[in-house]
């Protein structure tokens, strides 16, 4: 393979590094930051929330509206949730697969989550499901030679349509 000269530049993955192992309140969990702060949800892109749930856009997204979705209970297990909270994030997976579908329109979803940190979780205390979107052929040379993925819409005019959306369908209860 030829030597590649060029550089790729991703300055806005410095505010994930840098934000891993921030210590807060609550052991430095975004999720919950969050939570307690809806009338930031617009800033913090998150797209709508209810009494028990919260569906965030994920801002260091594997592709274009990739959604977490969470509890308000800052609980890292299935076995710490409740029957009532386990029922919601599978609403709120239910729902986001909904939204994203009016949306992006993908042809299909990888939904799931990352138990653990050595299983890629970047917040292993804070359960949480990520649906994300995808299209066929969406894994193209960028992501096989250069570990690179492309993003082809700004998170904030994602964010607007999802949020929309939501409203929409009736999932803004507050």
């Amino acid at each position: 393979m030829a030597e590649n000269n060029s550089n790729l530049w991703a300055p806005w993955r410095m505010e994930y590094i840098r934000s891993i192992g921030a210590e807060n309140d609550h052991g430095g969990c975004f999720l919950c930051d969050y939570w307690r702060a809806p009338a930031d949800d617009a800033q913090n892109h998150v797209v709508w929330r209810n009494a028990t749930t919260i569906v965030v856009l994920n801002r260091f997204p594997y592709t274009n509206g990739h959604l977490l979705v969470a509890t308000g209970s800052h609980k890292g297990s299935f076995d710490d949730l409740t029957d009532e909270e386990i029922c919601a994030l599978g609403r709120g997976i239910r729902d986001g697969v909904k939204t994203l579908t009016a949306i992006v329109q993908p042809q299909g979803f990888n939904i799931g989550y990352n138990l653990g940190r050595c299983a890629g979780a970047g917040l292993p205390n804070h359960l949480h499901a990520h649906i994300v979107p995808r299209w066929n052929g969406d894994t193209n040379f960028m992501a096989v030679m250069d570990n690179v993925r492309i993003i082809p819409e700004a998170l904030q005019a994602v964010w607007e349509q999802l949020h929309s959306q939501a409203a929409k369908n009736g999932l803004c209860e507050i």
